[in-house]
């Protein structure tokens, strides 16, 4: 919702600008009815050039991160399942201990990105999955020293465990994982000069109209909202949490 509102007054800032634009055209005009072609082509072909590469850029890696964070999320799913899988490797005396452990785990790997804007809950979600993940590993050592335990057990089902470990640290860098601020605000910077420019070329209109200017402001702030909402999912429209599915059907597989 933040977003949204966010970029409506992008979009508004847009049409002011806009609009600015238009009013000094104007002025041109009236000062030298020719002053205004000239010398405009080249620079409206070198912002709009530019809009659409860093448009084009930005939209493309926030496709791409989007889609790395759903596959983040499938891995883990199959990380855990195939270390609770082998948790019948080690004595069966251990492993209802170890398995109640794997569904509070799970519960609370569910648990630390539903509140993605409460950044306080969501860090003490993640201290409470570290801590899980050392009674965790210590169980799964302390079973594997066991005498009697065949050695490929301990081969087996550590690596399995180290692997669902090490991907929460994946996950958490990839949430963290934005283009530099810079480059949203040279986005938003080259935005208004366009409508400072397309204000500024439609002026020679002895009427007043809004359709390029409307046209140009709401398609580049929409796209502007689309690859934010793309950066941040689980905050705008455009969402993850879907994928979350896949990690919700293996805790009902640990009944």
């Amino acid at each position: 919702m933040i977003t949204f509102f966010a970029v409506g007054g992008f979009l508004l800032a847009m049409l002011v600008v806009s609009e600015l634009g238009r009013r000094f055209g104007v002025a041109q005009i009236a000062r030298d009815p020719e002053g205004l072609s000239k010398g405009i082509g080249a620079a409206e072909a070198a912002v709009f050039g530019l809009l659409g590469l860093l448009l084009a850029f930005t939209f493309s890696g926030a496709a791409s991160r989007f889609e790395d964070r759903r596959h983040l999320i499938t891995a883990e799913a199959n990380a855990i399942g195939t270390a609770y899988l082998r948790l019948d490797l080690i004595s069966p005396d251990a492993q209802p201990a170890m398995k109640d452990l794997f569904r509070q785990y799970l519960d609370g790997r569910l648990e630390t990105y539903r509140n993605a804007l409460d950044q306080s809950a969501t860090r003490a979600s993640l201290a409470e999955d570290a801590a899980l993940q050392g009674q965790i590993w210590k169980r799964a050592v302390a079973e594997s020293m066991k005498p009697g335990l065949p050695t490929q057990s301990a081969m087996l089902l550590l690596p399995a465990l180290n692997e669902m470990i090490d991907i929460t640290t994946t996950r958490v860098m990839a949430t963290h994982n934005h283009p530099p601020p810079v480059v949203f605000l040279m986005l938003a910077g080259l935005a208004l000069v366009g409508a400072l420019l397309v204000g500024y070329g439609t002026s020679v209109n002895k009427q007043r109209t809004w359709l390029h200017t409307l046209a140009f402001a709401a398609i580049i702030s929409s796209t502007t909202y689309v690859i934010i909402d793309l950066e941040f999912p689980r905050l705008g429209l455009i969402r993850i949490d879907e994928a979350d599915q896949i990690l919700v059907d293996l805790r009902e597989s640990m009944r």
